[in-house]
């Protein structure tokens, strides 16, 4: 998303498709529902978390409506504040910690901590290359010799 402008972040390829700009929020929301999920053990995000984040966790019609006009710096700063959460509370707890089960996590199947964040990590790839995507879609960008 370097050097991308606000009009770059907000482009959208197709009325269905999200934008960079609600992607890279998309990752803080992501990231953040999974801090209230597995630190504090919470079902969903906390209230204040939802009013924060939710349109961007969810994304669809109210995300293209909502997330736009913002600069890089406001979706990179959001980034970096929820990840230093992050790492701050994983410096908290142990491998004993990220072996804890919970019973009924992803559909009902019990799943560890460690495999709650390998999945935030497993999203965060994937929006990467949608973005990728994105990036090579936007008008006056320059052709891919890939």
């Amino acid at each position: 998303a370097k050097d991308l402008k606000p009009e770059e972040l907000d482009f959208l390829m197709d009325p269905k498709a999200n934008t960079i700009g609600a992607m890279l929020l998309h990752l803080a929301a992501t990231d953040t529902v999974y801090q209230d999920l597995t630190f504090y053990n919470l079902k969903d995000f906390s209230e204040s978390n939802q009013k924060r984040f939710g349109v961007a966790m969810e994304l669809g019609e109210e995300g293209r409506k909502q997330i736009k006009g913002n600069n890089l710096d406001y979706y990179i700063s959001t980034l970096q504040e929820v990840r230093e959460k992050t790492l701050a509370e994983f410096k908290k707890r142990d491998d004993k910690w990220f072996a804890q089960v919970d019973p009924s996590f992803f559909g009902g199947k019990p799943t560890n901590n460690f495999c709650k964040w390998f999945h935030v990590c497993e999203h965060e790839a994937n929006h990467r290359g949608q973005i990728t995507l994105v990036r090579k879609r936007l008008p006056g960008a320059a052709a891919s010799k890939e």
